[in-house]
C-alpha cells in the first residue's frame, strides 16, 4: 500500500512510503482510492492538524509525520464487513494513498468508519456514502464533486451564518480560494450585502473576472478598504498581520470576524493557530466549524439540507466557468501537486483532480 506522508513541521516536506498490505481484519473493508482533489482546503487541514481540530488524528502517521485527509471516491476491493460489498463505490474522507482500510459498520447511507480513534469526530467525516444511493451524487460531475462538494457546503453554511447578521458588507480574504468563491457565490444569491474580496496581486485579475465580488483589493491595498457597516470579515487566509490590518481599517463598522481557513499555512499564527499577541480592535475572531453549525441549523430547519444539495448540484456546471479541471495520474503527480499547493504555486483557475 502506497501513502503520502507530510512533515508536521514543514508542509512542503513529503515522503512516499510503500508497504505490503496487512491481512484484512474481520469487520473491515479495504477501499482503493480512485479519484480525489487537492485544494487549499487540504492545506488548511494540515495547518490545523494538531490541537482542538485534530485533522492529523483521523489517519495517524509515524512520529513527526501526518497523513492529510482528502475528499474523493473509493471502491471496495476486499471486504470482511457485513453489508459492505466488494465493488461498491463510496464518497468520503480518505488519507492520501492508493488504499485505505476502514472498520466499516454498514448503515442505510453506506457505512461508518467505527475506528475507536475516530469516535469523537464529527459524523460527517466518518460517514462514507454509497454512490448508488447518494442523492447528492452527480455522475456527470465527479471531478467537480471532488473539488467543490465539501468546499461549497462550507461556503453555503458560512453564507447562511453571515446572512443572519444582516451585514452591509462582507470582506473575504484569500478570495481566490475555492471555499471563499463558494461563500461569495452563495452570498450573492441570498444577501444584499456588498462583497469585497482580498487577494494577492497575482490573483487579483482572476478574482475580479469571476464576477462573485462587488470589489476586489490586493493585500497591499488595505488602506483603500472601506465598507458600509455593519461589516463582517471572513478569513480564509490565517495571516495574523492581515487580520489585524482589516480590524484596524474597518474599526467600529466591524461587527463579526469569522475564521474558516488557513491557506497561508506558514503564517498561520493568527486566530486559527493561536491568540494574537496583542488584543485586536473590534470583535474577537470566532472559528466557524461547519459540522456543528450545520447540525444545529438542520435541527431547526430540516429543509435546508435539500436547499443546500440543490444549490450544490447547480454550482457544478457554473464552476466550469471559473475552474478548469486538471486530471493527473500517478504517485509522482500526487507528490508534485502537494508540493505546489504548499508553496502557493497553484493558479486559482486550476482544479487538481488526481488518481494513483
Amino acid at each position: 500500500m502506497l501513502e503520502l506522508l507530510v512533515s508536521k513541521k514543514d508542509l512542503r516536506e513529503t515522503r512516499l512510503v510503500e508497504a505490503p498490505p496487512a491481512p484484512l481484519a474481520d469487520g473491515a473493508a479495504r477501499l482503493r482510492l480512485e479519484l480525489f482533489a487537492l485544494t487549499a482546503n487540504n492545506i488548511t487541514y494540515a495547518a490545523c492538524g494538531a490541537g482542538a481540530l485534530g485533522y492529523w488524528d483521523f489517519f495517524p502517521g509515524p512520529e513527526g509525520w501526518g497523513r492529510p485527509p482528502v475528499w474523493g471516491f473509493a471502491r471496495v476491493i476486499e471486504s470482511k464487513a457485513p453489508g459492505v460489498s466488494e465493488g461498491a463505490r463510496f464518497w468520503g474522507y480518505y488519507p492520501i494513498g492508493d488504499a485505505f482500510d476502514a472498520e466499516a459498520r454498514a448503515n442505510r447511507a453506506g457505512f461508518i468508519d467505527a475506528a475507536p480513534h475516530r469516535a469523537a469526530k464529527a459524523v460527517v467525516y466518518n460517514q462514507y456514502l454509497d454512490t448508488s444511493a447518494d442523492q447528492a451524487y452527480a455522475s456527470a460531475y465527479e471531478a467537480e464533486q471532488t473539488l467543490f462538494r465539501p468546499l461549497y457546503a462550507t461556503g453555503w453554511w458560512a453564507a447562511d451564518c453571515i446572512a443572519e447578521t444582516a451585514p452591509g458588507a462582507v470582506v473575504l480574504s484569500s478570495a481566490s480560494s475555492k471555499t471563499a468563491l463558494a461563500t461569495a457565490h452563495q452570498l450573492r444569491a441570498r444577501s444584499g450585502a456588498r462583497s469585497i474580496g482580498l487577494t494577492s496581486a497575482r490573483n487579483r485579475a482572476y478574482v475580479a473576472e469571476t464576477g462573485f465580488y462587488d470589489r476586489v483589493l490586493g493585500y497591499d491595498e488595505i488602506a483603500a478598504l472601506d465598507a458600509p457597516g455593519p461589516c463582517v470579515f471572513v478569513d480564509f487566509l490565517g495571516r495574523a498581520q492581515l487580520t489585524r490590518a482589516v480590524h484596524e481599517r474597518l474599526g467600529s463598522s466591524l461587527v463579526r470576524s469569522i475564521v474558516i481557513g488557513a491557506t497561508d499555512w506558514a503564517g498561520a499564527s493568527g486566530a486559527l493557530a493561536a491568540p494574537p499577541e496583542a488584543p485586536l480592535p473590534g470583535p474577537a475572531p470566532e472559528f466557524f466549524f461547519v459540522p456543528r453549525y450545520a447540525s444545529e441549523r438542520l435541527k431547526a430547519e430540516p429543509a435546508l439540507a435539500g436547499a443546500m444539495t440543490g444549490d450544490l448540484a447547480a454550482f457544478y456546471e457554473a464552476s466550469r466557468a471559473i475552474v478548469a479541471v486538471r486530471r493527473l495520474y500517478g504517485a509522482d503527480a500526487v507528490r508534485e501537486s502537494w508540493a505546489r499547493l504548499a508553496a502557493g504555486e497553484v493558479e486559482p483557475r486550476e482544479g487538481l483532480v488526481l488518481s494513483f
